[in-house]
């Protein structure tokens, strides 16, 4: 008599294919834009439009849970390079680099959902929930190993970062790192 897989191996998968799709999605919404052909992202993830439809049913669940993976990536991404970098300062600019890379993405994400008002509004409240503390973290790490001056509020830096990214989604020749590196040599002690 044939046994049936597990049904936690078929949610594992299931796990898989979402986190695959939402990876490929982000790529090309990243070259070609959010109105990207759905195929595009199918062939990119490896996998059948039926499975994009079957997580996603709406271009909109799409771009929503692709903001959402990335910002949850964002959140986690911070106490890692914590424990990982030489030094709290060193872990700060590293996930400055890893929020400005979601910035660039971010733009042409939330242009995409600015007609839902009600969708962008409750993603940009989980933004700022899942990414203010982590921020708050890291400047009080660097603070406290007096690499950074203190006092810096974590909104206002990636508020900051936030606006000189801005010119990025319409003048391929700007590149905001290097104002950004600026931004973060501002913070150093005098």
């Amino acid at each position: 008599m044939p046994t049936e897989p597990p049904v936690r191996s078929k949610r594992a998968d299931a796990q898989r294919n979402r986190e695959t799709v939402l990876t490929a999605a982000a790529e090309v919404f990243v070259a070609s834009g959010v109105d990207a052909p759905i195929r595009q992202i199918a062939a990119r993830a490896g996998v059948g439009m039926a499975t994009i439809y079957r997580h996603f049913p709406t271009r909109a669940d799409l771009v929503t849970a692709v903001y959402e993976h990335q910002i949850e990536a964002c959140a986690q991404a911070g106490p890692a390079l914590l424990e990982s970098a030489g030094t709290p300062l060193d872990a700060l600019r590293r996930w400055v680099d890893l929020f400005v890379d979601f910035l660039v993405t971010k733009h042409g994400l939330a242009d995409a959902l600015q007609s839902d008002s009600e969708r962008f509004a409750a993603l940009h409240t989980t933004f700022l929930d899942r990414l203010l503390p982590v921020c708050a973290r890291l400047l009080d790490a660097a603070a406290d190993a007096g690499q950074i001056r203190p006092g810096t509020q974590p909104y206002e830096l990636l508020r900051g970062i936030g606006n000189l990214c801005v010119g990025r989604d319409t003048d391929p020749r700007y590149d905001p790192r290097r104002l950004v590196d600026l931004l973060l040599r501002g913070l150093r002690p005098s």
